[in-house]
């Protein structure tokens, strides 16, 4: 990436490598085909069109993403900015990506829901998701331990009875980005950042009762209403206990331009 300039300036001004979570997909692909090549050697039958449209999803929302890296407008940011060029005639990558993510989620929810409570709330939660995690990818490895604080709580409240074998790939390439991350050798983008979050709406949607998920709606819909009037950063610094968890693993180069959508 740094030989092809996909680069950004960070707030030192150094030039590092943007959109790094483009690499997500194609991880989940290259063990997802391993596992799908195995699957007559497992005790429990596999269904293979659970990956097909959980990779179908990760893909068409990384590439939104990874377009909004390489071509957005920095000058408009957040629901209103979007919202509001769309009004005046104009079409931003954010606003793209944000109608496309909830056309991805709408996709996914109607392959999980016969019902249209729960294909709606599905919907939400996962387009939703897909935009949290966007938005706390302002500081090195937020998005990554906001991500893992996640999964383990909605697997907590899905009593641990989730797909294990379809998220324990992106778990673990995850896990190996965070270094990059959070020593800001890399960004991982919307392209990355998306994809954590749609796969936290899908666990959620695919595993949650739907009284739980009604909660993780409502729970989401209060943090877009926040973060559109309030900085996050902010808020994380005026908590002792959330600016050390924020700030743990650094090191000396903290490095993220501040930007959503």
């Amino acid at each position: 990436m740094q030989e092809s300039a996909a680069t950004r300036k960070n707030y030192q001004g150094l030039d590092i490598p943007v959109s790094a979570g483009i690499s997500f997909p194609l991880a989940l692909l290259l063990i997802y085909t391993i596992i799908l090549l195995f699957a007559p050697l497992y005790a429990q039958p596999v269904k293979q069109e659970v990956y097909f449209l959980f990779l179908m999803g990760i893909f068409a929302i990384s590439l939104l993403g990874f377009a909004d890296d390489m071509l957005g407008q920095r000058d408009t940011l957040g629901f209103k900015g979007h919202l509001g060029a769309l009004l005046h005639g104009r079409m931003t990558t954010g606003g793209l990506k944000a109608a496309g993510g909830a056309l991805i989620a709408l996709f996914l929810a109607l392959s999980l829901a016969s019902g249209w409570p729960d294909i709606i709330v599905n919907t939400l939660i996962m387009a939703l998701f897909a935009n949290m995690l966007n938005l706390l990818d302002l500081r090195p490895g937020r998005a990554v331990k906001g991500f893992f604080f996640f999964f383990i709580l909605l697997a907590f409240l899905a009593s641990w009875k989730i797909n294990w074998i379809l998220i324990a790939p992106l778990l673990g390439a995850t896990l190996y980005y965070l270094h990059f991350d959070l020593k800001a050798l890399a960004m991982m983008g919307d392209s990355g950042s998306n994809v954590l979050g749609l796969a936290l709406g899908f666990m959620a949607a695919a595993s949650l009762p739907l009284s739980f998920k009604v909660g993780v709606l409502f729970f989401l819909i209060f943090m877009h209403l926040i973060t559109e009037k309030y900085s996050l950063t902010r808020i994380i610094e005026k908590v002792a206990v959330l600016r050390k968890i924020d700030q743990w693993g650094r090191g000396k180069s903290d490095g993220k331009s501040e930007k959503t959508g």
